[in-house]
C-alpha cells in the first residue's frame, strides 16, 4: 500500500498534496494543430468543402470532439496525398485532443483508427505524450475535463461565441500531476464512470431511434397496433381544433416562446431577458393542452414547430404564432396530435402553403385560414389513445434514461472536484 503525504503546498491553482507537481504543458506533452500552410505559388492549401470525399483520412471537426468522445459518424474525409501535402495537424493513435476556438475545452482521446494519422481543423489541438512513465493520457483527459483547468481556459480564451486560445497560450497552461501510480488509479476510477455514462447514452440513442421508427409507422397507419382495423378517416384541422385567439385581458406575465427543440419556454430563459412589450394585453392567452405553431423555421423543423403547452397552467404568446386547442374531446385526443406534431407531419402540407419567397425575418407565410384547411388522415379516437400511450410510455422510458445520464454526470463532477486536486486520495497498492 503507497503512503501519501497529508501535507500541503501552495500552486497557482490554490493547495496541493506536496507529493504533487504543477508543470506545464509543453513540458510533458507535444502539442500542435493545422496551419495553413502555403503552395508553391503562395496559396493556401487549407481543406474546403470541394475537397471532401466518401473514404479517405478523417478530417476532424470542432463538433466531432464531443462529451469526452471522438464521434466519427458525422464525420469528413480527405484523399490522402492531400493530407501528406499539409504535414502539420497530423494525430494519431493515443494523441488527447482539446478544442480551442468557438467551443473553447471539449476534449477527447483518439482510439483505434483505420489509418496511419488523421487530420484536424484549425479548431482542434493534439496532445502527444512525451514520457509515458511521468504522464498518463487518460489522467491528462480527465484534468483537462476538470473545473479547474476549464476555468482556466475560459479566462485565458476570453470565454463567449468568440473564444479562442492559440498553440502557444495552450503549451503555457498548467497542469497538476502526482505519481504515475495515482493518476493511473483516478483515470481508471473517472474512465468507469465514462463507461457508465456512455452506455447509458447508448441506451438513449437506441430509444430515440426506436421512438422514431414508432412515430413514423404508428402515426402513419403503416403499422397498426393489435386489435384496431376500422380505416382511417381525412379530415382538416378546421373539423378538430377551435382557433385560439384569447387576449391577455388577465394581464398575465408568464411570457413564453417557442423552441423547436425544448418546446415552451420562458422567455427570460431563453434569450436571457423579456423581449416581449411591457404591455401584454394585445398578447394571446393560451391554456394548459393548447396548441401553438410557431412559424420560424430551424434547425430539424424547416417548416416550423406546433408544440403543446403542458408545463403551465397559462402562458402569454406572441400573436404571431397560431394558437389552437382541441374542440370535441370525445373525437380527437391532445396527446396523440402532440406526437403527431413532434412527428413533422404537417409537414407536407405546408410545403405547399408556405413559399420560399413568402419568408421574411425568418417566418414562414402561413395565414391561419390556409393553416386549418390542411388536411391529415387520422384513425378514430380510441386508436388514437393507444397509440399515444404507447409513444408516451418510450418518452417516460427516455426521460428515465436521460436522468441518470445528468445523476452519473453530476457524480463524475464531484469526483473529479476531489480527486483532481488531490483533496482526496485514492488507497493504492
Amino acid at each position: 500500500m503507497i503512503e501519501f503525504s497529508k501535507e500541503y503546498k501552495e500552486s497557482t491553482t490554490g493547495k496541493i498534496p506536496i507529493d504533487w507537481e504543477e508543470i506545464l504543458v509543453e513540458d510533458l506533452v507535444e502539442s500542435g494543430t493545422l496551419e495553413k500552410p502555403l503552395d508553391g505559388n503562395h496559396g493556401n492549401i487549407h481543406p474546403t468543402a470541394s475537397d471532401f470525399v466518401k473514404e479517405g483520412i478523417p478530417f476532424i471537426m470542432a463538433n466531432n470532439v464531443q462529451n469526452g468522445v471522438l464521434d466519427l459518424t458525422n464525420c469528413y474525409f480527405i484523399k490522402k496525398e492531400q493530407a501528406d501535402k499539409l504535414q502539420k495537424g497530423f494525430s494519431k493513435t493515443g494523441d488527447v485532443l482539446l478544442t480551442h476556438k468557438g467551443t473553447v475545452g471539449n476534449t477527447a482521446i483518439v482510439g483505434n483508427i483505420m489509418t496511419d494519422y488523421i487530420m484536424l481543423t484549425p479548431q482542434v489541438t493534439y496532445y502527444r505524450i512525451k514520457n509515458e512513465n511521468k504522464l498518463n493520457r487518460y489522467y491528462l483527459k480527465s484534468f483537462f475535463e476538470s473545473e479547474i483547468f476549464q476555468g482556466i481556459l475560459k479566462v485565458r480564451s476570453g470565454g463567449g461565441t468568440r473564444a479562442y486560445i492559440g498553440i502557444t497560450n495552450q503549451r503555457k497552461l498548467p497542469i497538476l500531476i502526482p505519481q504515475i501510480q495515482e493518476q493511473k488509479a483516478i483515470a481508471h476510477i473517472l474512465g468507469l464512470m465514462d463507461t457508465a455514462i456512455n452506455k447509458n447514452n447508448q441506451l438513449i440513442t437506441q430509444n430515440e431511434l426506436c421512438k422514431k421508427w414508432l412515430m413514423q409507422n404508428l402515426l402513419t397507419g403503416k403499422k397498426r397496433l393489435k386489435g384496431f382495423y376500422e380505416e382511417w378517416k381525412e379530415t382538416s384541422l378546421s373539423k378538430l381544433f377551435d382557433r385560439v385567439t384569447r387576449k391577455n385581458t388577465e394581464v398575465n406575465t408568464n411570457v413564453v416562446t417557442i423552441s423547436a427543440q425544448r418546446g415552451f419556454i420562458k422567455q427570460t430563459d431563453f434569450f436571457n431577458k423579456l423581449i416581449a412589450s411591457e404591455i401584454l394585453d394585445n398578447y394571446f392567452l393560451v391554456h394548459k393542452g393548447e396548441f401553438c405553431y410557431n412559424k420560424s423555421y430551424s434547425n430539424g423543423y424547416p417548416w416550423g414547430a406546433t408544440k403543446r403547452l403542458n408545463y403551465y397552467d397559462k402562458a402569454v404568446v406572441t400573436t404571431l404564432y397560431i394558437c389552437f386547442g382541441v374542440k370535441d374531446q370525445t373525437n380527437t385526443d391532445g396527446d396523440f396530435f402532440e406526437q403527431f406534431f413532434e412527428a413533422n407531419l404537417l409537414d407536407n402540407g405546408l410545403t405547399k402553403i408556405a413559399h420560399e419567397g413568402g419568408r421574411a425575418h425568418g417566418l414562414l407565410n402561413v395565414t391561419p385560414s390556409d393553416f386549418f384547411s390542411l388536411k391529415v388522415t387520422i384513425p378514430n379516437k380510441e386508436e388514437q389513445t393507444a397509440i399515444a400511450q404507447v409513444l408516451q410510455a418510450t418518452d417516460k422510458e427516455m426521460q428515465l434514461l436521460k436522468t441518470k445520464t445528468e445523476k452519473l454526470r453530476e457524480q463524475k463532477k464531484g469526483m473529479m472536484q476531489v480527486l483532481l486536486t488531490g483533496k482526496k486520495r485514492l488507497k493504492i497498492k
